[in-house]
């Protein structure tokens, strides 16, 4: 298969999968494919890391997770795109007015390789590698598998760009991870003799409160939340300036019982 077979069965592919005659997975997926609103998540994700470790372990931790972003996005957004130059379906003359939208949103011009992709499979695969908790790893790559998803479906990304976003973000995630673990085992413990294996990690023999379950449960119930907030008729007015307050209940509820 040369380019342009694949260029046009990339195509095809995308009008299969993009949109539907449903409101509710337009409000569903225009509210899953935005960034802000999984902050509660992270958030409550950098608390259980910072709670459960010392601190130089914590800070490196984080240090990595921002890393894997920043390399990941910057690839593919700093990098990628304005090399590739390849339009997004919503930009594209040949294309654009086939695609479904949703709220009259067509993205940046160009959408070659998917930065929610690269991002998002690059945190699951660094947390994945870094707990090897199968509970976790199952959530994170539900959230990597359905935020890259929403991109086809929202118009904004090709089924290749989605692809090699993913493949992007797994090296990068990988290859951050090898990184932690050098630093973690050759400097920390030469530096500081004191660094022992996080309490997140599978070789902790006395783990704390289940703090993965708590997690669990917590990113479900933010999961049911997203659907409640996509079966409004107004899901993108609900969101600036409702959910904020909403879900500063919920978390301060969440936090206030379990720890």
């Amino acid at each position: 298969m040369d380019i342009q077979q694949y260029i046009a069965a990339d195509k095809e592919l995308l009008l299969n999968l993009n949109g539907s005659q449903s409101l509710f997975w337009d409000g569903f997926m225009w509210v899953a494919t935005s960034t802000i609103v999984w902050v509660p998540v992270a958030a409550m994700l950098l608390y259980i890391i910072i709670k459960n470790n010392k601190i130089q372990e914590a800070l490196l931790t984080i240090v990595m997770i921002a890393l894997v972003i920043t390399l990941a996005d910057q690839i593919a957004s700093g990098l990628c795109k304005p090399f590739f130059a390849r339009f997004r379906p919503t930009q594209d003359p040949n294309i654009m007015y086939m695609v479904d939208i949703v709220n009259g949103y067509r993205g940046g011009r160009f959408g070659f390789i998917s930065s929610h992709a690269a991002n998002t499979f690059a945190i699951s695969v660094f947390l994945s590698l870094l707990i090897k908790r199968k509970s976790l790893t199952f959530m994170l790559l539900f959230w990597a598998v359905l935020n890259s998803y929403s991109r086809i479906y929202l118009g904004v990304h090709y089924p290749g760009d989605i692809l090699f976003g993913t493949i992007e973000g797994c090296f990068i995630g990988y290859l951050i991870y090898l990184l932690y673990k050098f630093i973690q085992k050759k400097i920390f413990y030469f530096f500081l003799n004191s660094l022992r294996p996080p309490i997140i990690s599978p070789l902790s023999p006395h783990p704390p409160f289940p703090v993965w379950y708590v997690f669990f449960f917590y990113f479900f119930g933010f999961f049911a939340l997203i659907i409640f907030v996509s079966l409004l008729k107004n899901p993108k007015k609900f969101f600036f300036f409702f959910f904020p307050p909403l879900f500063f209940f919920f978390s301060f509820f969440f936090f206030f019982f379990f720890f």
